[in-house]
């Protein structure tokens, strides 16, 4: 007894699936809905075909459905309404569909809700987190359902009229489960940790490909490529990427300080300038420390007078991003006080990384990791530098970066399906729209914070995008409310001893994270810590 095989949702990739198109393109928009004139062929090639991406449903051979979306501006709709982003909410990636179409056979509504659902799919994955169409007059009542909102006056002629329509990405979000019968997002509580952060799914899926072995020539390929791409992301010369976290990175700086023949001075002002203290001392570093008060931004004059004062200092170690309090300390400052006084400069950039454009060139030694702002799984060190090293046989060699220089980066066993998953996550579309999406929202959500009544320990002046630490008032126990907005469906970051001990809370938007989650977790707050007011994010 022979069965029908399963709906297939896809992307478009062969020419035959193509030819599929053109066919019920035709079917739909020049015989059922007389937008375009009929040939002798049947078949109709849009005129975006070259940048469309093409989203079917395949029922074997059988194309059942189609969607076409497009990233790239002006789009259709810009011709009908040239002053089209009037209408649309500011500050969003739009991109635009067409062609929808589904063959009269299989209109029972599974089609269109798997094209939809892989819409969604696509658009998270690409960065789009808004959507325009001219949606059929036909078909008002199910856009409307789903969260279309119309704009602007109908567009076409005839029989074949559209209503100009838009969709953003938290609104779908809002409507998707109620559509679909089922949740479009099955992770678990909305993730706003500074690590392990929530992940994509492009991120996902190449983790989940099958192990290589890591001598194998496309992989040792691929490895390359990464490298490259991470190098070229921070302006560095020369990348390592190594089995660890970013404490084994740092400890792999510590290690190569220790060659050095001057004593040095670690620059702290939070827990993890201190934790760089811990290091130099554990490899017997000679060092001074310049310390700063927590949430306190480095002082670039007094450390300019200490280094007139002590010549003899040949290194700088401190952290971009303070992620104890969110401090964003001046990178560029620190490296032309070292360049005047020709000291090496060091730099933890672990998280600022994918967070921020930074710029490396003119810095000795930095330490990355595969999490946080890379967006990809924690488990990968990253040390970044822009001069010549070699193998020292005074270095533990899991620690001597000369040794992953000479053979290349792959000096030891390393996990393929992690260097696979960081090599997409550097690899996201837009990282400028991401960098400028933080500074927005990260200026939003410090808005809304402040609105509540909330101290924050990081001054507006020095605040790294995407870490918003929140010191609690005495009435309030930082445990308990970060205990109840977990049990709200709501992942923060208030566990670790030196947040306990100061009674501080923190919210990172490193991974991926939505609008109308963050605007929960912002109102969720205040109404556990009894202050209320709605909060409002873009």
């Amino acid at each position: 007894m022979s069965t029908r095989p399963p709906l297939q949702f896809k992307i478009a990739t062969e020419d035959w699936e193509f030819e599929l198109v053109h066919q019920l393109n035709y079917k739909t928009f020049v015989e059922e809905i007389p937008q375009h004139q009929p040939s002798a062929t049947p078949r109709l090639v849009d005129k975006f075909h070259a940048e469309n991406t093409y989203l079917i449903c395949l029922n074997g051979k059988e194309l059942a459905g189609m969607m076409a979306v497009r990233g790239k501006r002006p789009f259709s709709l810009d011709q009908k309404l040239p002053d089209l982003d009037t209408h649309l909410p500011p500050g969003r990636r739009p991109c635009e569909l067409r062609l929808l179409a589904v063959e009269k056979d299989y209109r029972t509504g599974q089609v269109f809700r798997g094209l939809t659902s892989l819409l969604w799919q696509y658009a998270s994955d690409h960065g789009f987190d808004m959507a325009v169409i001219s949606g059929t007059t036909r078909q008002q009542k199910l856009y409307r359902h789903i969260g279309f909102v119309p704009f602007g006056p109908l567009v076409g002629k005839g029989e074949a009229m559209f209503q100009p329509m838009y969709i953003t990405l938290d609104m779908f979000e809002r409507r998707a489960e109620d559509f679909f019968r089922v949740p479009t997002v099955t992770e678990g509580p909305a993730n706003f940790l500074p690590g392990p952060v929530a992940i994509s799914r492009a991120v996902r899926k190449a983790f989940e490909q099958m192990p290589e072995s890591h001598r194998a020539d496309d992989f040792v390929g691929a490895f390359q490529t990464v490298r490259q791409h991470l190098g070229r992301m921070v302006s560095a010369r020369h990348v390592e990427i190594m089995p660890g976290s970013g404490t084994m990175a740092n400890d792999v700086i510590a290690a190569q300080l220790s060659l050095e023949k001057k004593p040095g001075l670690v620059l702290s002002n939070g827990e993890f300038g201190e934790r760089l203290e811990d290091h130099a001392r554990r490899f017997g570093l000679t060092f001074d420390t310049l310390k700063f008060d927590w949430g306190e931004p480095f002082d670039a004059l007094a450390l300019q007078q200490l280094l007139a004062r002590s010549p003899s200092i040949g290194w700088i170690w401190c952290t971009h991003c303070e992620t104890s309090t969110g401090v964003l300390n001046p990178l560029p400052v620190l490296k032309q006080l070292c360049l005047k006084a020709k000291v090496k400069l060091c730099v933890d950039c672990i998280s600022s990384i994918g967070l921020l454009p930074v710029n490396l060139e003119g810095v000795y030694l930095a330490s990355g990791a595969s999490g946080k702002g890379l967006g990809a799984y924690p488990g990968l060190s990253i040390v970044f530098y822009n001069h010549t090293v070699t193998p020292s046989a005074k270095l533990p060699r899991y620690l001597d970066l000369g040794w992953y220089a000479k053979h290349h980066g792959i000096a030891f066993t390393i996990s393929t399906n992690l260097v696979r998953a960081l090599d997409a996550g550097v690899q996201r579309p837009d990282w400028p729209r991401k960098y400028s999406d933080l500074i927005e929202v990260s200026a939003s959500l410090r808005s809304d914070l402040r609105g509540f009544g909330f101290t924050l320990v990081a001054p507006d002046s020095d605040a790294a995008p995407g870490v918003v630490t929140i010191a609690l008032s005495k009435e309030h126990d930082s445990g308990k409310i970060g205990e109840a907005l977990q049990k709200g469906g709501f992942l923060i970051s208030y566990n670790s001893g030196y947040l306990r001990q100061r009674n501080w809370l923190q919210i990172c938007l490193m991974g991926e994270y939505s609008r109308v989650k963050l605007t929960a977790l912002v109102t969720l707050l205040g109404k556990t810590c009894g202050v209320g007011q709605a909060a409002r994010m873009p």
